[in-house]
């Protein structure tokens, strides 16, 4: 029996359960929210004095400079992540053991080392060896290993959670290797695992707001710059908070585009040929009599012809 989901239908009392966990969760959340919004209404926070710098255009325009330069770094760190992650996923899925398994050491490590930390060793530790590079680079960089190397493993498991089928049926055309994954498994995996990888681009546009601690001038170096202005005032909770809201806005955003992704991705095209015939599966036999170019076979056919 197929089903639409990757597990068994919860039962009556599994949705009551799952219910009743839901309203358990969001109210817990509404709690601790709540309690935020009280301590700083408390501490006044909310307070006009507190919000008197928001007030001025320059500020504005520098949150917007901010911004840009948080998306300009997301951008180059996604498109660098999604080739470096093929390539890498590539490897790991070769025949070839001396080359699957040094890009399978690559990956795990590239995985194991914090981002952060390749931050520090790119900023700090370079310039040690005669290497420097520009804090719009290194967090680029550093997001592009951190991240291809996730990407790589998700592509690699989307190819090999296809059915078997789909690349015996692929070498039975006379496809190569290179072929059946280009044309075959690649373009499936990918579409299984969209959701997934759009995850991971948010991910990456949130990990850009550990370039502050480099100096690298985007969102939270901004609002912490703000924030430690000599003055009677620090608005440092303040920026924080605009900085907070920006990132969601963008991640939002981004969210929406990934969703909208889904959903081109997930249409069927309608043909004009009326319904489509349901296919009927082949058997090891008549895979085995096309690959070696025993003859035609057909399936659907009743006469001899049709099967060895």
């Amino acid at each position: 029996m197929s089903s639409s989901v990757l597990y068994d239908v919860p039962g009556p009392r599994a949705v009551a359960r799952n219910r009743v966990i839901g309203a358990a969760t969001i109210v817990v959340v509404a709690a601790v929210v709540g309690f935020l919004v009280w301590r700083l209404a408390v501490t006044g926070q909310f307070s006009a004095e507190k919000w008197n710098a928001f007030t001025y255009t320059r500020i504005w325009e520098q949150f917007l400079l901010a911004a840009g330069r948080t998306l300009a770094a997301f951008a180059a760190a996604a498109v660098g992540a999604l080739i470096l992650g093929f390539v890498l996923a590539i490897g790991r899925l070769s025949d070839h053991a001396w080359l699957r398994w040094p890009v399978g050491a690559v990956v795990e490590f590239l995985r194991a080392v914090p981002v952060l930390v390749m931050m520090f060793l790119l900023y700090y530790g370079l310039p040690v060896v005669g290497v420097r590079m520009e804090g719009y680079w290194v967090v680029v960089v550093a997001l592009i290993l951190y991240n291809g190397s996730v990407l790589a493993e998700v592509i690699r498991a989307g190819v090999e959670s296809l059915p078997r089928g789909q690349s015996e049926a692929g070498y039975a055309l006379g496809l190569t290797k290179s072929g059946v994954m280009r044309l075959v498994l690649l373009p499936q995996a990918i579409r299984a695992m969209m959701p997934v990888i759009l995850a991971q681009l948010v991910v990456t546009l949130k990990d850009t707001a550990l370039g502050f601690i480099i100096t690298y001038e985007e969102l939270l170096f901004y609002a912490k710059y703000l924030g430690s202005q000599n003055s009677l005032d620090r608005p440092i909770v303040q920026a924080t908070l605009v900085a907070g809201a920006i990132y969601i806005g963008l991640c939002l955003a981004l969210s929406g585009v990934a969703r909208l992704v889904e959903k081109r991705l997930g249409r069927v095209p309608k043909s004009s040929a009326g319904p489509a015939r349901p296919v009927q599966e082949t058997t090891d036999t008549e895979l085995i009599a096309a690959q070696r170019g025993l003859g035609k076979f057909n399936p659907g056919a009743g006469g001899g012809g049709g099967r060895l």
